[in-house]
């Protein structure tokens, strides 16, 4: 049997997040946002809510597509509030128009969202050699740079918890802990 971190034997899906998701470095702009709209989403929650309610998510939200989703209406937002395969709250659906426009925007300054994020960290992810969960922080200082800049620019549910959460699961911190069979392999990555 693997070594894994111990947060992801809680379930299945879970594990199978852990094994083949979260950690490795994501450079793509799409998956860069579904990963902002659902660390937002999870406030609050376990993050297995929101894994099972992903693809229903993929589904309501045009496969998080930011350029369909700058233009959500508020009759189209009042539909999602009735989606019981989502996470029915005012506040994060009304924030996904205005995350949308905010990431658009950096994409037309910066050339990409992933251009944005990587240049916190040179283009190298941070490689963490934690030993034990009760090791890994929460936030950091440059978690709470990165959303201090993200709220400047106008991004809602990014606070510095959030974004910490954020960095991990797309790979620009290297969480997993040093003995974890995937610590080694997310290392390699690039």
């Amino acid at each position: 049997m693997q070594n894994r971190c111990a947060w992801a034997n809680a379930s299945p899906l879970e594990c199978l997040y852990h094994d083949q998701e979260w950690g490795c470095p994501v450079h793509d702009d799409q998956v860069l946002f579904e990963f902002l709209l659902l660390e937002g989403m999870q406030a609050g929650l376990s993050w297995r809510t929101v894994l099972q309610k992903r693809d229903n998510y993929r589904q309501a939200l045009a496969n998080f597509d930011p350029v369909e989703l700058v233009n959500l209406t508020e009759v189209q937002q009042a539909e999602l509030l009735c989606n019981a395969g989502l996470i029915r709250n005012r506040a994060k659906i009304a924030a996904i128009p205005i995350n949308a426009r905010a990431f658009l925007q950096v994409q037309a300054e910066q050339g990409s969202f992933a251009n944005y994020l990587w240049g916190f960290v040179n283009g190298q992810a941070i490689q963490n050699q934690w030993q034990s969960l009760s090791e890994v922080p929460a936030y950091t200082p440059l978690s709470d740079k990165i959303s201090k800049d993200l709220k400047k620019r106008g991004f809602k549910f990014v606070g510095t918890t959030i974004c910490y959460a954020y960095m991990q699961a797309i790979g620009l911190v290297n969480d997993h802990l040093v003995d974890c069979f995937r610590y080694t392999e997310v290392q390699s990555m690039r």
